[in-house]
Order: structure tokens, then C-alpha cells, then sequence
């Protein structure tokens, strides 16, 4: 950095000046002084302070040249105190030229800082944490400029790394420095998918460790750079045109990714880092921790995303640095995986055996990863603020789904108390077990089907275990999620035929593809859409793309080979696109039938009740089905009008509420006076105190994920169906906005609940 006129030193000269300073012989304050003396007179500047961030998370003045040395270790500055305290709130530079007139500007008269206006502060920062402040200034009133602040952001970056790198973090007043987070730590989030886990972290992404950070030949970093970007950028236009489908990735944030690789401004932050003698990995870091700092505090949900497309840019760079553009995990035996959002793909690519738990800062109980997680029972707990930043590969850590928390290196007592309720869990599933082949009736004799959700091939390895008496759903589009290309006529076909094969004499409902909305795959192009729930979906997407839609038709008559066959559509909005979707569905018979092939020997078709206008036209739907199917998670979303994604709005209605138990009721009275059977194959049917609500509104069938057959069928088994009905039926006409508390209250009484 430089004052106009006046000739320095070059950075690199600078940032080896700090190394050897802190390298040196002595106690760990010396080296900080001298530190601060070397950043000042190498950037012309009357004062250089350093402040960093204590276990109290105070702010405290560590090192200074040019204010009164007695100031040190005296004074302090709570989190947004002062201008120190404002860098360190926002996580970005403050570049003032009379500081003193700033509003947060905050006097400490045993500083001695009366004469400076000429105000410059930068956060240092480690893994987009602030752990401190570097601040820079001069009496003359002047703004400092674009280069200054580039340069001393720089400094800043190194000098926590290499601050935390070193000894000196064991060393005195440091030992109580918030460098990197270890201590005990409580995180409240929301319950995705029930259980419990220990384990240790698993960064989704994780970025390449960064061991040195001055390089010793810039033109040779520059050449890296520049070769691990253009590797970088080819890799995603390939993914980009379908040559090479990265599954967690849709098309849309594919997109994202080639605008940031390809834009000059990441591209020319990188390389004026290089330039300033950064190695190419502390250059990516630099960035890095800019843009986390920055977008870490942004409000706005598309910033956010933002920052996730950012983050896992960074960490694919990094990994062509190192020569791991492609590079498998390689996962500890009891890995808790920790990221920001994932992709329901995502998870399918980590090793399930090893995979104990799931932590999101983001998500929603209702998004596809946790309906992937809940369907291979792995614990998820998500939108835990700040957690990617609260944690560091390796740590302890225990997922709580059952209250919805996280512990991150908890203490042991803590670990001891969850080993004890994993022993009561564990005894409960022995419980479970033993019910297995126990038909599920009522205490008053009424028979429910208990049925499962599957999607994956790992849940046909365990249909026979939960007990259950089929699959209600078989959600095929998670085949085309997993695939790096559009699956073939074959695959399908194999698919659905090994789907049969494992549930012998019980009955299959296969859903055709739910695509669109959250699920846009990488190698089929789809328009951005304002409001993708409400937008181009499911059975919407079938009957305009119909050659996609007919070929799913004919690999599920091949596979069917004879046998039964029962074949549901999505998102089914009004009769004439259940109309239209049946017609695919004859057209495809008959052309098995016109070249010989075997047709079903029973066939039946039916529409999920999602879109909320089929309730108020069931009698025009229902005599044209063979059965509906009740999808709980999008039709409270529809009815009130809250994308079950959004973590903003997802908890803005309850399943248990009025609203939605009467219009499940008026669902299942038309159905029972047309002798349709209807199933529920929402979340909702997976939990016992839902569940005994829709055995209380009449419905017989009910379809789940694995985890929840047990519990379920022991509700079931210990409840009075007749008891039920009367006191829920009293209970809907209440006036409130939820009844949960009345009906658990009641469910206590008259089951196992």
C-alpha cells in the first residue's frame, strides 16, 4: 500500500517480513509488535493496530504501533462497537477519511487516537470466519484506494493464516483467541429425518488444505492459475452440453457455475492475488473468504445461493490445483456429513455404510435430499445457521433428529447421555421388529394397509424387513436424478422389472416421472421459472414432452411381463390431463399388443390428489380412475399457499390445522361413497400422530417411509379407529389454526401415542 508519491517496498517483501517476524525467537507479544511495526512503516502509515477476537468474543487490541502501548490488552469492543467492531460485524473493509465524524465511531480516550481522521480497517479472515481486524491509519484526511484496500486485505489474509499456523497460537494471550472453533457448541435447527448419529464431520465439498502460502516463483504460479481455471471451465462446458453429467448439479446452477468461471472479475481477483506473491491455493482462499464474508450476510435467499455456487466453485479449482479434479471420497466409518444445502443426487454418492447423519444450514423437511435421507434412515437435522462455518473436518460432532439440534464437539457427558438414548432407540426398534408379520388392525377390528415409499434400489433390500404390505409409491424419477445421461428403454425396463421381482405377490404403484419444480436434472435443459412449483412439472411436463411420458409407459408394460401393473400420475390439475395421460396409457397397450407382447393380466390407473382444485371436481375424476392417491406434502403446500421449500414459509401451516383435516376428510367421503380406494402417500402418513389422525378420518391405506412402519403399526394396533373418529371429528370444527395439542392429547388417551 502507498501514499501517493512516496515509495515502498514490493508486497512479497512485506508479507516474507511478517513470516520471518513471526517465525522468530521471543515471547509471542514481541513478534506482534514488531508485526504491526513492519505493516506500518512498509505501508507509510503513522498507525497500524491489530485487534483480534477473544473467547468472549470481544474485540481486543493486541499489537499497535503509533497508539499508546498501554492501550494493549486494555481496550475492548463488543461485536458492532465502533468502526473495529462494524468490520468485524460485516466481515468487510471500512475506508474512511475522518473517521472520527463516523457514526459508529467510538472514542477510547486511553488510545490516544485524537489526531488520526485517515481510517482504514480490514477483517482477517479464516475460512470466511472474522477472527480480528488489521486497521491502518494517518492523520491527513484521504480515502485510501482500490489498491490499498486490495493490499492490505492480502496482509490481513495471510496474517491470520499464518497467526493461526503458528506456535504462537499456544502462546499467552492468543490461547484464548478464537483462531478456528473448539469449544462445546449447541445448534438449534429443525428436524429433517428422524434418529440419532455420532460421528465425526464430513465436509460436503470440502476445500483442498492450503499448506503454503507465499509462492516463490509468481510466474509459475501465474501459469498454474491459469491452467487449473481453463481445466476448470472446460470441465464444466463439457457438463454443461451433457458429455460429462455431474448428477448433483442441475442445469440451472450448472449454468451459474460456467457465468462465475468464465467472469473476469473472479478470474481477475485470483490473479492479481498470484501477482501479489499468493500461492495459487492461498489466492482461491483469498477469494474465497471475500465472498463468504460478503454473501454470509446477505438476507436475500438468491444471494445465498449464490454463495453456495460460489463455495463449490472454489472448492472444484481447488481440486484441479491438486490434480483431484475428479477424485473420489473416501468416507471415515461413521462420517457425518456437514454442507449448506444439497441435491437429493448428492447424497446417493456418498458410501451409505459409512454415511451416519446429515447436517444442512439450509433445506427443508419436505425437500428431496431429506426425503432421499429419511428413505435410506440416515439422521438429518437442517437449517442450522452458520454451521459450515462452526465446524472443521474431523470434529465430533452428534445429529439430534429427534429435537432437532446438533452438538458439535460435545462434551462427554453428552456423549454419554446419547449412547444411553441410542440403547433405549435401539430397544425400540427390537419392538418394532417383533411386530413385523403382525397384521395392522385396529382395537376395534378395523384392517389399515401399511404400505412403503421407495425410490432407490437399497430399498428393495429392505422391503421385506419393515413389514410392509407393498409399495405405495415407487418414485421412478430418482433413476433419472442418479444418471449422468437420460436413462434408456433398457435401463428402465430393468429397473421396474427388479422392482416386481423383489415385491413378489405384493402390489406396486409406480408414480410416472415427478420431474421439474426442485427437480431439474443436468442433461435436460429447462427454463428458468419465477415460481417453479407452481410452474412446468410433473404430469405437465409428461404430456408436452409425450415421447419421454410413452417410453417410461412402455419399459413399465415390458417389465411387467404379464403381471399386475399399477401406474399413477403426478400433479394431476384437472380431468382432461388425467384423460390425456390415460390415452398414453391404452396407446402404449395397444402397441405391445399389436407385436406380440404380453399386457398386463390386471391394470390399473390413478391420479395423486395434489392440486387442490380436483378436491371440488372428484366427482368428474374419480369414476375414471382405478384408485387416487393422496400427496400430502404438495397439497398443504397449494392449499396454503407456502413453498414447502422455502424455509421461510414451510412452517407456516400445520398438517393437524382445520383446513387441511377437513379437505383430507372431503377426500376420502367421496371416495368411500364412489368405492374408490384411496391411499395417503404423503410424509404425513409416516408419522404416528398424522397417522392416527387419517386412521381417524377413515383412511385404510397408508404408504410411508421405511422408518415409519414400526412406529406407525404400533399406533395402529393400540388404537380404538371409532374413539378416534368422534373426537377428531369434534376437534375440526374448532376455530383454531392448529389443533396439534388437542389431538396429541387425545391420542394419548385412546392409543400407544
Amino acid at each position: 500500500m502507498a501514499i501517493p508519491g512516496v515509495a515502498i517496498r514490493g508486497q512479497r517483501s512485506l508479507l516474507r517480513q511478517i513470516r520471518e517476524a513471526l517465525a522468530g525467537g521471543g515471547p509471542a507479544q514481541q513478534r506482534l509488535d514488531m508485526v504491526v511495526r513492519i505493516i506500518a512503516r512498509s505501508m507509510v502509515a503513522e498507525v497500524c493496530s491489530l485487534y483480534m477476537r477473544g473467547a468472549s468474543n470481544d474485540l481486543e487490541l493486541f499489537a499497535t504501533e503509533g497508539l499508546d502501548p498501554t492501550a494493549v490488552h486494555v481496550t475492548r469492543l463488543k461485536p458492532g462497537e465502533g468502526l473495529v467492531g462494524e468490520i468485524m460485524r460485516l466481515g468487510r473493509p471500512l475506508n474512511l477519511s475522518d473517521a472520527p465524524n463516523h457514526p459508529a465511531f467510538s472514542y477510547r480516550p486511553e488510545t490516544g487516537e485524537d489526531p488520526f481522521h485517515a481510517f482504514m480497517g480490514v477483517p482477517l479472515l479464516r475460512g470466511g470466519r472474522a477472527i480480528g481486524v488489521l486497521v491502518v491509519q494517518n492523520r491527513t484526511e484521504r480515502v485510501y484506494n482500490d489498491d490499498e484496500v486490495e493490499d492490505l486485505q492480502i496482509v490481513a489474509m495471510v496474517l491470520a493464516e499464518m497467526v493461526a499456523g503458528s506456535e504462537l497460537a499456544s502462546e499467552g494471550a492468543l490461547k484464548n483467541v478464537d483462531l478456528v472453533p473448539h469449544r462445546p457448541e449447541r445448534l438449534k435447527g429443525a428436524k429433517f429425518a428422524d434418529g440419532l448419529a455420532l460421528g465425526v464431520v464430513v465436509l460436503h465439498e470440502p476445500p483442498v488444505a492450503t499448506s503454503k502460502l507465499l509462492s516463490d516463483d509468481v510466474a509459475a504460479e501465474e501459469i498454474r492459475l491459469a491452467t487449473a481455471i481453463a481445466s476448470l471451465q472446460a470441465q464444466i462446458d463439457e457438463m454443461l452440453e451433457g458429455q460429462h453429467g455431474l448428477v448433483e448439479a442441475s442445469y440451472e446452477v450448472l449454468d451459474t457455475y460456467r457465468m462465475f468461471a468464465h467472469d473476469r472479475g473472479w478470474n481477475r481477483s485470483l490473479e492479481d492475488a498470484v501477482r501479489n506473491g499468493l500461492t495459487a491455493e492461498a489466492a482461491v482462499e483469498r477469494v474465497r473468504s471475500e465472498h463468504r464474508a460478503r454473501l454470509g450476510q446477505a438476507r436475500d435467499p438468491y444471494l445465498r445461493e449464490r454463495l453456495h455456487d460460489l463455495e463449490d466453485l472454489n472448492d472444484r479449482l481447488l481440486r484441479h490445483l491438486s490434480g483431484d479434479g475428479h477424485k473420489a471420497r473416501d468416507l471415515p466409518p461413521d462420517a457425518i456429513l456437514i454442507a449448506r444445502n444439497l441435491g437429493p443426487a448428492d447424497l446417493l454418492e456418498y458410501d451409505r455404510t459409512k454415511l451416519k447423519g446429515l447436517l444442512l444450514e439450509e433445506g427443508s423437511a419436505a425437500s428431496h435430499a431429506a426425503i432421499v435421507a429419511r428413505a435410506l434412515d440416515i439422521p438429518c437435522v437442517g437449517r442450522l445457521a452458520g454451521l459450515r462455518d462452526k465446524v472443521s473436518e474431523g470434529d465430533p460432532v452428534i445429529v439430534d433428529a429427534e429435537t432437532g439440534e446438533a452438538y458439535l464437539r460435545p462434551r462427554p457427558d453428552v456423549i454419554k447421555a446419547l449412547r444411553a438414548r441410542l440403547e433405549v432407540r435401539q430397544q425400540r426398534q427390537a419392538e418394532f421388529a417383533k411386530l413385523r408379520d403382525t397384521p395392522a388392525f385396529t382395537r376395534d377390528g378395523h384392517k389399515i394397509t401399511l404400505l412403503m415409499n421407495a425410490g432407490l434400489d437399497v430399498d428393495l433390500d429392505i422391503l421385506g424387513e419393515t413389514g410392509a404390505e407393498g409399495i405405495g409409491l415407487f418414485r421412478t424419477e430418482f433413476q433419472f436424478m442418479v444418471a449422468e445421461e437420460m436413462p434408456r428403454f433398457n435401463a428402465q425396463t430393468a429397473l421396474y422389472g427388479r422392482v416386481m421381482d423383489a415385491a413378489g405377490d405384493m402390489a406396486v404403484t409406480f408414480r410416472t416421472l415427478d420431474l421439474g419444480g426442485d427437480k431439474v436434472l443436468p442433461y435436460l435443459e429447462a427454463e428458468r421459472e419465477d415460481n417453479p412449483a407452481l410452474g412446468w412439472r410433473a404430469i405437465r411436463m409428461g404430456l408436452d414432452r409425450p415421447a419421454l411420458l410413452r417410453l417410461q409407459l412402455r419399459a413399465l408394460i415390458a417389465a411387467a411381463r404379464g403381471r399386475p401393473l399399477r401406474i399413477m400420475f403426478p400433479l394431476v390439475a384437472n380431468v382432461d390431463e388425467f384423460r390425456a395421460a390415460r390415452a398414453l396409457v391404452d396407446h402404449e397397450i395397444a402397441w405391445a399388443q399389436r407385436r406380440g407382447r404380453a399386457a398386463p393380466s390386471r391394470l390399473e390407473v390413478g391420479a395423486m390428489i395434489e392440486a387442490p382444485s380436483l378436491i371440488w371436481h372428484l366427482d368428474a375424476l374419480l369414476p375414471m380412475t382405478d384408485f387416487v392417491s393422496v400427496g400430502t406434502n404438495d397439497l398443504m403446500q397449494y392449499l396454503f399457499a407456502a413453498d414447502r421449500g422455502n424455509p421461510r414459509v414451510a412452517d407456516r401451516y400445520d398438517f393437524l390445522s382445520p383446513p387441511a383435516l377437513r379437505a383430507l376428510q372431503q377426500i376420502q367421503q367421496a371416495c368411500a361413497e364412489t368405492g374408490t380406494p384411496v391411499s395417503v402417500c404423503g410424509e404425513m402418513a409416516g408419522r404416528p400422530l398424522e397417522a392416527f389422525v387419517l386412521v381417524a378420518l377413515g383412511f385404510d391405506r397408508l404408504s410411508m417411509p421405511p422408518a415409519g412402519i414400526g412406529p406407525v403399526k404400533q399406533m395402529v394396533l393400540a388404537c380404538d379407529r371409532e374413539a378416534a373418529r368422534r373426537g377428531v371429528s369434534a376437534l375440526i370444527k374448532s376455530s383454531a389454526g392448529s389443533i396439534r395439542n388437542e389431538i396429541e392429547t387425545l391420542a394419548r388417551k385412546i392409543s400407544a401415542i
